[in-house]
C-alpha cells in the first residue's frame, strides 16, 4: 500500500469542510468530497474507511487545532476579564480565518455522527474554559449560573460579530471588536 500523502489529506479536509459550509452535514458524500479534493473516491478510502470515521478524524483534528490556539492565546497569569477577552479575540479571528472549518466543527458537534470518544474531547479540552469561569464565579466577578450560558454568550457573541464583519456590515477593525466583546463581557459578568 502506498504511503498516505499529507497534501492529499489537507486536499480532503478543506474539501469537506467547504461542502459542509456550502450544503451542510446532511448532505455530504463521499464522492462530492473527493471531486472537490481533486482524488478519486477510492482513494479517499486509503485514508478513511468510511464517512463516519472521516469526520470524527476531521473533527478531532480541527478541534485539538482550534483549543491549541485559543490556549495559546491565554495566560494564567492575567485577571479573569483579560484572558476572557484574549480567548474571545482567539476565537474571532479563527472564526474570521477559518469560517469553513468553524461551521463544520459546529454542525458535527450537533450531528447524529457525533462520536462519544469526541464529546470526550469536547469536554476535555474545554476544561481550561471551565476552569476559568469557576475562577470568575469565585472571585464574583461573573454570573453564578451554568458554565453552558457563559460558553452560549462567548461563541454566540463571536459567531454573529464575524458574520457581520463578513457581510460587511460592521469594520473589521479594533472599534468592533472591542464593542462585541464589551456586550459579551456585560451579559456574563456578575
Amino acid at each position: 500500500m502506498k504511503p498516505k500523502d499529507d497534501q492529499k489529506l489537507e486536499a480532503i479536509a478543506q474539501a469537506t469542510y467547504l461542502c459542509v459550509h456550502e450544503r451542510g452535514m446532511r448532505a455530504l458524500t463521499l464522492a462530492e468530497i473527493a471531486r472537490r479534493a481533486g482524488v478519486a473516491t477510492s482513494t479517499l478510502y486509503v485514508y478513511f474507511p468510511n464517512k463516519q470515521a472521516l469526520l470524527d478524524a476531521l473533527y478531532e483534528r480541527a478541534k485539538t487545532a482550534a483549543v491549541a490556539q485559543l490556549m495559546g492565546a491565554d495566560e494564567n497569569s492575567q485577571p479573569v476579564k483579560a484572558r476572557m477577552r484574549r480567548i474571545w479575540l482567539a476565537l474571532l479571528a479563527l472564526r474570521l480565518r477559518q469560517p469553513e472549518q468553524q461551521v463544520f466543527m459546529e454542525q458535527y458537534a450537533s450531528s447524529e455522527y457525533m462520536s462519544e470518544h469526541n464529546r470526550t474531547l469536547g469536554t476535555r479540552l474545554s476544561a481550561v474554559f471551565v476552569a476559568l469561569v469557576q475562577q470568575g464565579q469565585d472571585e464574583e466577578l461573573l454570573k453564578p449560573i451554568a458554565v453552558p450560558f457563559h460558553q452560549i454568550c462567548l461563541l454566540g457573541t463571536v459567531q454573529e460579530t464575524a458574520k457581520l464583519i463578513a457581510q460587511q456590515g460592521l469594520p473589521d477593525d479594533d472599534a468592533t471588536r472591542n464593542t462585541a466583546f464589551i456586550l459579551c463581557w456585560d451579559a456574563m459578568k456578575a
